[in-house]
């Protein structure tokens, strides 16, 4: 067992090394219980990703005075364990909030030029063995043997190179390493290569020479680098029948680009996958999907991407917009759709085809809002039945003035109306406010002058009220009452009725031609201000007062006189 784990400890090791910065980043220290990473590089924030063998995934964040470190639970269950240790550089604060002003602009130019500015973060990845409830050491090199470095025979000497071909008609074992290629030299140090390509153009070519119907037969090579000047450095896998290349890698991919764990788990640029596929970037892991036009189809490219911002779906061919976002710490069914079709906002459980739901104490309510200032410019709900009659049921802005609830095409400007001789409540027409009920009109607001019209009479059921404070008026002027009383005398108060009340009720009051004739108040002949009557009254009122107090005096004095004359008489009889 030791000896397998020794071997499986080498493997890790070759894997762990072939990340760009395990020997300058981190040194890895091994205890029965616990592993722990001393950074040799400074970081202000260190974050460790561990998976299990049964595909549990352990996160843990450090700062810059802590030693990042696993340490095994207790009942730790037994096998391959592998990690990720991402060491993320100091950034200047003015760095940061540059890109938090870009990011918040959408500037994609500048955020492109203020991350070329960043440190790059330094990445370790590999894995270690976990036996018998204890983590496993791994041991620094492998023994001297069939896989270690050859005893020189002769130093330095390059082995000849013949055209002669060798056919083997046999198995071939060979007990060592293999070098094959123009560059291979006698005496070559393998290190812990098994098999060597060395040339300046190296392929490994499968020829399939099945003939037989129904056998596949296609042939395959693995490409390492372009051979042309200028070509690109990379690992392909041809399909050579096909005359196709369907995978390939460039030089300096990252560490754990494509990481497949033990469960199937695909992790890009991480090997901790948590899910079934798993993207990590410093910067919005995103994918695109893009739709050319050699199908016939007009060609479309979206972006799915998320950061600290949103979570987004972006139109890039239509000009980067952000067609859908979602905000960081938005609840749970912000937008839920149901299996019926049904669309919850702030519900998992819509009753409607579009059921908004709060539990706030708070305002709460659908808002539509069209800022243009265009004389067409609305916002509006609109519903539809089936025999296409329209039933408008918010509108306002452009130019239309008030807001509008309810309008079909036959009533057009009804602020509520429940079609047929149902109820009528307001129409808009112009600038004046129709309300009424039965297709009727009963009350009507003038938009210009501001006064209303009442039908068959206006009830109040409490006090009417009108604003009358010293404060809301002006050009006080004073009123001789005896002479509004002359006047009041003449006024012609007859018994009529309205010519629009069905009901043909009586009342007894002046007409408005004539108020206005005597008074001269009022905006027109049509109309009498309630208020006007009141004062006109008042001072008629007032002068009966002053006349009833002229008369009084007048009688006191002739009463006075009276018992004088009085007195006199009974005198003059007294001495007769």
């Amino acid at each position: 067992m030791k000896k397998v784990s020794s071997i499986f400890m080498g493997v890790i090791a070759v894997l762990a090394i072939a990340g760009p910065s395990w020997a300058g980043a981190a040194r890895m220290s091994v205890d029965p219980g616990r592993v722990q990473w001393d950074a040799q590089v400074d970081f202000e924030r260190a974050v460790l990703t561990v998976s299990m063998p049964d595909g549990e995934v352990v996160r843990q964040e450090f700062d810059a005075r802590q030693t990042p470190a696993f340490d095994l639970a207790t009942g730790a269950k037994d096998g391959a364990y592998t990690y990720e240790l991402r060491l993320v550089p100091h950034i200047d604060a003015s760095l940061r909030k540059a890109l938090a002003a870009a990011r918040k602009s959408g500037d994609e130019a500048a955020i492109a030029k203020l991350r070329a500015e960043l440190p790059e973060s330094s990445v370790v990845s590999g894995g270690f063995m976990v036996q018998a409830g204890a983590i496993v050491t791994p041991e620094g090199t492998e023994p001297q043997g069939s896989k270690g470095p050859k005893a020189a025979t002769s130093a330095g000497s390059v082995g000849v190179v013949t055209a002669a071909d060798q056919v083997i008609p046999d198995d071939l074992i060979v007990q060592g390493s293999e070098c094959v290629g123009l560059d291979c030299v006698n005496n070559e140090s393998f290190g812990f290569d098994t098999i060597r390509l060395k040339e300046n153009n190296t392929r490994i070519h499968f020829d399939d020479t099945s003939s037989s119907a129904g056998f596949p037969a296609n042939d395959w090579t693995i490409i390492a680098n372009d051979s042309a000047s200028g070509g690109s450095s990379k690992f392909s896998i041809e399909d050579r029948t096909g005359s196709k290349v369907p995978f390939t890698i460039t030089a300096g991919a990252s560490t754990n680009s494509i990481f497949v764990d033990s469960t199937g788990r695909v992790g890009l640029r991480t090997s901790t996958p948590v899910l079934d596929l798993h993207i990590a970037t410093s910067n919005t892991p995103a994918i695109r999907l893009e739709q050319n036009n050699s199908g016939g189809f007009t060609a479309q490219t979206w972006d799915i991407g998320a950061n600290e911002a949103n979570f987004f779906v972006r139109d890039v061919t239509g000009g980067s917009k952000l067609s859908l976002r979602i905000r960081p710490g938005a609840p749970t069914s912000s937008v839920d759709i149901s299996a019926d079709g049904d669309v919850g906002i702030g519900t998992g459980s819509p009753d409607e085809k579009l059921h908004v739901f709060s539990s706030e104490d708070a305002n709460d309510g659908v808002e539509m809002e069209n800022t243009s200032t265009g004389t067409t410019a609305n916002a509006f709900l609109r519903a539809r039945n089936n025999n296409n009659a329209l039933t408008q049921l918010i509108q306002q802005g452009g130019n239309k003035t008030g807001t509008r609830y309810g309008v079909n095409q036959a009533n057009r400007g009804e602020i509520l109306h429940t079609g047929g001789d149902g109820l009528l409540i307001g129409t808009l027409e112009a600038d004046t406010v129709v309300f009424g009920t039965n297709n009727a009109s009963r009350m009507t607001i003038d938009g210009s002058t501001g006064l209303v019209t009442a039908n068959n009479g206006l009830t109040v059921f409490g006090v009417f009220t009108n604003s009358s404070s010293r404060t809301f008026k002006e050009n006080f002027q004073p009123v001789n009452s005896s002479t509004v009383l002359e006047k009041f005398a003449q006024l012609p108060i007859q018994e009529w009725s309205y010519k629009d009340d069905e009901r043909k009720m009586r009342h007894v009051g002046p007409t408005a031609e004539d108020f206005q004739s005597a008074f001269g108040l009022g905006a027109d002949g049509k109309l009498i201000v309630p208020a006007d009557v009141q004062g006109i009254t008042m001072l008629a009122v007032q002068g009966l007062y002053q006349e009833v107090q002229e008369k009084d005096a007048q009688i006191a004095e002739l009463q006075k006189d009276l018992r004088e004359i009085k007195q006199l008489l009974l005198e003059k009889a007294d001495k007769q």
